[in-house]
């Protein structure tokens, strides 16, 4: 029983831990981007701050996908019937 709390409980803190880690990249493009943008217009007319906001945002993207379970390839809770079934396997 206490295996099995503790289990948990270490996954929670690492699932706490990512979405914390998300949250911050997430407050560091709020506030990296609309600088970057104003330095864009500042100096140019050319809008090369698009090329790191649409590339930081694909990577934001796919760390809130992470952070909060979502997969659209392989759906929820694939992986633990992926685990059981390899354990149930090695049992026969």
């Amino acid at each position: 029983m206490e295996n099995t709390s503790d289990y948990r409980y270490r996954r929670a803190k690492e699932k706490v831990s990512e979405i914390k880690g998300f949250y911050g990249n997430l407050l560091a493009y709020c506030l990296v981007i609309p600088f970057l943008i104003w330095i864009n217009y500042q100096t140019t007319s050319f809008p090369w701050a698009f090329f790191p906001a649409f590339g930081w945002g694909l990577g934001l993207l796919g760390h809130a996908a992470n952070a909060f379970d979502y997969n659209p390839f392989f759906g929820k809770d694939w992986e633990q019937r992926k685990l059981e079934e390899f354990m149930k396997n090695d049992e026969l």
